[in-house]
């Protein structure tokens, strides 16, 4: 009996001091009696020290400020604030995570800081402009999506747009229009993109890679089926699809070569990467070749600087943008 009670109080302190303390919050010896008396645990300050030393002994990284009353205190953590500071900013940041979810995740990440840096990373939460999924599921989709690719199986889920007021529109099956349509897929990766996160899938049926924003998906279930053998060869190809491709809307990879203002250079790496092969010019232009999938978002992408930028090759990809301005300024005289 006697001990139980030990091991419950020497993991009771290491759990205080790891969640109460740092460098620049110790514990004082007193308090630190104080604390396990709140959950009913009892002893004196000889007890303190030695099992202090019984944790340092087994490897737990425990300091001491030597004082009329010893304080305590733990340093070393599995994540540093910096990092946590990243991990908030990026949970806050993300579309697909749900108010809801966002405000229990940010509090989660914070205790990983301990009590005191917990509070300095709570007093920093920044208000992110981002509209946040209404789906609550979000969460248990991504669970299952990991736990089907862990496993190698396939995965079964409906897939929905937003209507005009705002609410969920199913895509149904075309055999029975009154059913939703259930999407059979062999999953193969995850991306985060734009604030949102999609899934990358084998489809048997078009033979060819696709991808869903997942917190379009709803009842997304693991089957039994293993994935295909096609699928598993395709997975090689994922990294490179990847990076292909362009605020995921598909289209053709096109290798495209642009003439550039030199003042949007810092745009150029931000959005392709140091892959991005980027020449001076004598004029003070930049030219620069991407492999790109051709698709309006890519089109948009290019006549949003205006004549600071222009693509030059390949031809077809030329038209396309000059196709592209042209719809555009149709629309307009059509308004008029």
């Amino acid at each position: 009996m006697q001990e139980d009670v030990k091991r419950v109080r020497l993991l009771k302190i290491w759990e205080t001091l790891y969640r109460d303390t740092d460098e620049e919050h110790p514990i004082g010896t007193e308090a630190l009696i104080q604390k396990l008396g709140e959950v009913g645990i009892h002893c004196v300050r000889a007890t303190i020290y030695e099992d202090i030393k019984t944790l340092q002994k087994y490897g737990y990284e425990i300091f001491c400020k030597r004082k009329k009353q010893n304080e305590y205190y733990v340093v070393d953590r599995s994540i540093t604030l910096p990092e946590l500071f990243i991990l908030m900013d990026a949970v806050q940041a993300a579309s697909f995570v749900p108010q809801k979810k966002t405000d229990e995740l940010v509090q989660k990440i914070a205790d990983l800081a301990g009590s005191e840096r917990g509070k300095v990373l709570k007093r920093n939460i920044v208000e992110f402009t981002v509209s946040k999924s209404p789906n609550e599921h979000v969460l248990y989709s991504v669970n299952e999506i990991t736990q089907a690719i862990l496993q190698k199986k396939k995965i079964q889920f409906c897939y929905f747009d937003y209507s005009t007021s705002g609410g969920r529109k199913y895509r149904m099956s075309k055999r029975n229009p009154e059913n939703k349509k259930e999407y059979v897929l062999n999953p193969l990766g995850t991306v985060f993109d734009g604030g949102y996160y999609y899934l990358f899938g084998f489809d048997d049926y078009h033979e060819s890679i696709v991808h869903y924003r997942v917190d379009r998906m709803d009842d997304v279930r693991v089957l039994s089926d293993e994935i295909s053998v096609k699928a598993q060869s395709k997975r090689a190809e994922l990294p490179e699809r990847k990076r292909q491709l362009f605020s995921m809307f598909g289209g053709n990879c096109e290798f495209v070569e642009f003439c550039a203002s030199r003042d949007l250079l810092d745009v150029v790496y931000d959005k392709f990467g140091r892959t991005a092969n980027v020449k001076e010019k004598e004029d003070g232009k930049i030219r620069f070749s991407v492999q790109a999938q051709v698709s309006p978002t890519f089109l948009a992408w290019c006549c949003a600087f205006g004549d600071k930028l222009k693509v030059l090759a390949p031809e077809n990809v030329v038209r396309a943008v000059e196709d592209y301005i042209q719809t555009l300024v149709n629309a307009y005289k059509e308004e008029k």
